[in-house]
């Protein structure tokens, strides 16, 4: 395979693993041991949780826009 291509597809399958990873994290701590449901009122793991969220979210966000801007040299 040829290496431009052989790049392109790297970036393509980080993109996808990282980001599924992130979301089954974060549906997995939100959904299954509740702290994206508020009930009664606001706790502290839900406050927690939703910092960790944004913050994880900027980050992988931060990660795929400085991989996707790094031009790939496809002549070589």
């Amino acid at each position: 395979m040829e290496p431009g291509i052989r790049k392109y597809l790297i970036r393509i399958v980080n993109t996808l693993s990282l980001g599924l990873l992130w979301l089954a994290l974060n549906s997995t701590a939100g959904i299954m041991y509740d702290l994206a449901f508020v009930h009664e009122k606001i706790t502290l793991g839900n406050i927690l949780f939703y910092i960790w969220f944004l913050c994880s979210l900027t980050a992988y966000l931060w990660y795929v826009i400085r991989l996707w801007s790094k031009p790939i040299n496809f002549e070589e």
